[in-house]
């Protein structure tokens, strides 16, 4: 759908890279942080892919679905985040920026789910 900002679509793909560098920089050794970092870089990298879905949707149920596939995997790598953090895997000075844009995508991607669905009705 035309209407929704198009900065979404390169601010979602750099939120991916920066969450493929900090997981590149994870300690090999540890499982734990391969674990959430995995799952991590899996959740981050599909909220760009979804959000690209969203805007090709051919109607407003199919693109109110999608956004609502973003917003469910930018909440769970807001989670991830915060659990490589929590346990000490990675210190939080170093999560600040990510967790801020996931917290501000999160925001975003919620007023647009919002929206459409009251614009729906």
């Amino acid at each position: 759908m035309s209407e929704q900002p198009q900065d979404l679509k390169p601010r979602t793909k750099a939120f991916a890279l920066r969450i493929i560098r900090m997981y590149s920089k994870l300690p090999k050794g540890d499982a734990v942080a391969q674990v959430l970092g995995k799952q991590v870089l899996r959740s981050a990298t599909s909220v760009g892919a979804n959000y690209r879905e969203a805007a090709r949707g051919r109607s407003k149920a199919e693109f109110i679905s999608k956004i609502g596939d973003c917003l469910k995997e930018i909440e769970e790598t807001g989670y991830w985040l915060e659990l490589l953090v929590d346990s000490g895997c990675v210190a939080a000075s170093k999560m600040t920026d990510l967790l801020d844009e996931a917290h501000q995508l999160t925001a975003i991607f919620t007023t647009i789910d919002k929206t459409s669905k009251r614009e729906q009705f």
